[in-house]
């Protein structure tokens, strides 16, 4: 009971500060969306994210891991079926400089855009975990 309170508390922050970084990502409905989101997000983690590990594992030994991402892709795409209320659209980074390295302009359609908001979410997701513990 205490790691699904402690992982529903670490996806409620990881879905806080989401929105802030990606510009695709829209949660609307308030703290009542991002405390469903956050269980609902916890659960399918819990149950789902397991079983699509093991019919995976082939794949992920070839890949080294990588595949790992589409499965949380496609978990955050179960989350925004499930919850209506959070949207994952496609976006555009606009062109920055840092200290002189410029980046282009990079946009992500529908699938990369779920791609990098659950990389980013895995992201987010560790460093806390990290802090935590």
């Amino acid at each position: 009971m205490k790691t699904i309170l402690r992982s529903i508390a670490i996806y409620l922050f990881a879905l806080y500060f989401l929105p802030q970084i990606i510009p695709g990502l829209e949660i609307n409905g308030g703290t009542t969306t991002l405390f469903i989101g956050a269980t609902t997000l916890a659960l399918m983690f819990l149950i789902i994210k397991p079983i699509l590990t093991i019919i995976s594992f082939p794949i992920n030994i070839v890949t080294m891991g990588l595949f790992s991402i589409f499965i949380n892709a496609f978990i955050l795409y179960l989350l925004t079926v499930v919850v209506t209320d959070i949207t994952v659209k496609p976006f555009t980074y606009e062109r920055f400089n840092i200290a002189g390295f410029i980046t282009p302009v990079i946009d992500f359609n529908t699938f990369f855009a779920y791609v990098f908001t659950a990389f980013v979410l895995a992201a987010i997701n560790a460093i806390i975990r990290w802090l935590i513990e």
